[in-house]
Order: structure tokens, then sequence, then C-alpha cells
């Protein structure tokens, strides 16, 4: 199959072809060549005004739902999701039912994405069940093609599992992923802890939990790592969905000391403040909640200076049954595959370069994949957008099963155009 890009520009800062405008042919998967003018009987052609392309985006937090909640999600909703997003890749998390413990539960997401566009990297959890108690088979899981460890939606919060862990993948050069929340301080939290909190009369979720935990984790990880410890080209933990002002200070504080960490944000995190919650909008209803816009604009900082590594969807579909009750009632989440890449886009104050640099170069990074470069002789792992369009996010055109997303209706910069992978092109229509 032959696929031609007409006149994209690229942005990819590995790419001698980078800031210029080119035509790009594509067969059997492989970029056979990069031109000012290529004429070619392709079985495929995409053009358009404004357009852009860059290595395909990775998303590296998703709830993919499937084995176990199939009403709100499943493997092909969740494919096709991605690909309107953008996304020729995504990782999935381990809060499935059953969890992600086992070789075969690795399997089972790695053989569905064989025949797909998407790639679908599954981490595997790192105590049983998620529950922090007991240690799953982490190196088998590693055999098997966990891409990473986590669990999930639940914190490592036994600080002696969270050691023996990093020491555990020390000798696979694992990369540890954690969401920093202190449980027992979020116990019955429906949304930030601040004056809307009071003045809504709901239990607030205060933004020291996510702290507190960043400063253990930041603690035992020097422990971990000795008084002098040696180097390290990569992070070894990840903190996942940071979202206060004062935990991205504690991540600049660390990387500053020369420690190995990384983090991500949800892109959602910058649309909205614990104030866009008085109408009690389930939608509305994510965990880390929605915080103030002080805490925006020190993300937003973060973002610009390196301290925030990744751009996150945080896709967690949920059905009508967990969104449509009373606010206190209903589950968190929101589902992010359609919209990361906009929504960041609209909101982050970033470069459209800085933006990609965040959904794909770093990303793979940490992830220890390979990086993607637009070359000739190069696999084409492509996602083509236009950065400048605006469009509106409706109901009617969602490809995920769940329709629990705030940004319905509403306005957003940055439309995706196509991807390509793995030989295969999708176009959004």
């Amino acid at each position: 199959m032959r696929i031609l890009l007409k006149s994209v520009k690229i942005v990819d800062s590995s790419s001698e072809y980078n800031g210029q405008t080119k035509d790009i042919l594509i067969e059997n998967g492989i970029i056979l060549q990069i031109a000012n003018d290529i004429e070619s009987n392709a079985n495929q052609t995409i053009s358009g005004k404004n357009l852009y392309v860059s290595a395909g985006w990775i998303d590296m937090r998703v709830s993919p739902k499937d084995p176990g909640y199939e009403s709100k999600e499943d493997l092909n909703t969740l494919s096709a999701a991605a690909m309107v997003g953008g996304f020729t890749e995504i990782v999935t998390l381990p809060n499935t039912k059953p969890v992600v413990q086992t070789k075969e539960a690795i399997a089972y997401i790695r053989n569905f994405a064989l025949s797909q566009l998407i790639t679908i990297y599954p981490t595997g959890a790192v105590t049983k069940n998620c529950e922090g108690k007991d240690f799953t088979e982490m190196l088998d899981l590693h055999q098997a093609g966990a891409i990473a460890f986590t669990d999930g939606d639940h914190t490592l919060w036994n600080a002696d599992i969270l050691l023996k862990t990093l020491q555990y993948l020390a000798p696979i050069d694992a990369l540890l992923m954690n969401r920093p929340e202190e449980p027992s301080m979020t116990i019955f939290g429906q949304m930030h802890e601040g004056i809307e909190s009071t003045l809504l009369g709901m239990k607030g979720i205060p933004s020291t939990a996510e702290e507190l935990m960043l400063m253990r984790d930041l603690k035992i990880l020097e422990y971990y790592l000795g008084k002098n410890f040696p180097p390290k080209n990569n992070s070894c933990l990840h903190f996942s969905t940071i979202s206060t002002k004062s935990g991205v200070e504690l991540i600049r504080q660390a990387k500053a000391k020369g420690l190995p960490v990384s983090c991500d944000i949800a892109a959602h995190q910058l649309a909205f403040t614990d104030a866009d919650l008085r109408d009690f909008d389930t939608n509305l209803k994510v965990n880390p909640p929605f915080r103030s816009q002080e805490d925006i604009e020190e993300l937003r900082k973060g973002l610009a200076d390196g301290t925030i590594d990744v751009i996150v969807s945080d896709h967690n579909p949920q059905d009508e049954e967990s969104k449509n009750l009373e606010f206190d009632m209903a589950d968190f989440g929101i589902i992010g595959l359609e919209t990361a890449f906009s929504v960041a886009n609209t909101y982050s104050n970033l470069s459209i370069e800085k933006v990609i640099e965040k959904l794909t170069t770093n990303p793979r990074k940490l992830l220890r994949l390979e990086n993607v470069s637009i070359k000739e002789g190069n696999q084409a792992n492509l996602s083509i957008f236009d950065p400048n369009q605006e469009w509106m996010y409706e109901s009617k055109n969602i490809q995920s099963k769940s329709k629990n997303s705030p940004f319905i209706d509403k306005k957003l910069t940055g439309k995706v155009k196509a991807v390509v992978n793995k030989g295969k092109v999708f176009i959004n229509k």
C-alpha cells in the first residue's frame, strides 16, 4: 500500500527535515521518499491546508476497562478513540477485572493489538489485585511484555513495597509509575478542598494529600539510591497526574538535585478549576480533582520549563450508570483520548513543538522505547494534524463507548487529520 502525504510541515527535532514543508511517500509501512513535490499513484493521498506531521503520539495513561468492564469500554472502541485522538500507541493501566498481573493478561492485550493500527503497551501491576500488600511476579510480567509497572488508579501506599519495588526493578531497568495520593486523607473526598468545596458543602481532597506522598516517595528514592547515588540516564520513578502547585515545585527541586524522576499531567487539568463544579456536573468529577487557577498556572510553568515531562489523556470511561447520579455517588473519571491533544494545544500556552515533544519524544524515552524519527527508510509511525483548526467536540461523533466528557459542545483548537502506523492509515472524517 502506498500512502502520500502532500505539503505537510514536519515537527520532529530528530529529523533533518524538522520545520520544513515536504511531501512524504510511504510504501508498505516504510517512509520511501521525502521531497518537495512527489508524483505517485498512491492508494491513499492525504492533503489539505496547514497540515503538520510528527512522530506518532503515545499516551502513557489509559484505563482500558477490558476485560471486566466492557460496558464502559472495550479494546475495539478504545482503539477507535485513540486513532481519532491522533495516538498510534497507548499505555494501559492494570486496573481491569481480572487485574493485569499474569502473563496471560499481558498476552490478551498485546495479541489484540497485533492486527490493529494502534500499538498497545500494557503495564503490569506491582501488587496483587493492586491492593498494595503482596508483590506480583514482576520479572515474569516484564518478560511477557509489560512496558512498566504501576498499581494504576491505586497509590503504592506501603513504603516498604515502594522501596523493594525500586530495588526489584533496577536490574531490568523498568520504570515504576505511582500516583501520588495519601489515601487516608482523601476518604469520601469529592473535589478539591478549598473555598468552593466549603460553599458547595462537599468533602474536599486536599492538595496536601498529593504533596505528602510526593515527599515520601522522593525521600524513599534518595534512601534507595544512597548518599552518593550514581547518575542515571533515565527516570526510574515516574509520578502520574500531578495537579498541585507545590507538587510541581517538589519535582522541580528533585530534578535539580539530580534525582532520576519524571512526571506527567492530564491534559484536562489545564482546562478547569474547582469553581467550575458549581453546577455539580459529574463529568467534572475527576481524581486528582480540578484545583485552583494558581495551580493551573504552575502546571503551565512546569510544562514550559521541563519539570513536567509528559502530557497524558488519563482516559477513564464511565457509563451512564456510573455518572448519571448525584455528585457524591458518581464515579471519578472522564474520557480523554479523543481530546487530549486539542485540550493541551488549547490550554497549555505551549508552542506546538513543545506539545508534540510531550506526546512523542519524552514518553518514549521514559518507557525505554526507540525514538521515532521522520526519515527515509524508517517505519512510518505518524500523526497528521492541523494545530490551528477550531472544531466542536460533539457527542454524536464520540468513538469511545462512554460519553463522560466535560468538553462536549466546547470549541477546541487543533484537529487530528490522520494517523499512519504498521502500514495502515486512518483518516479522521
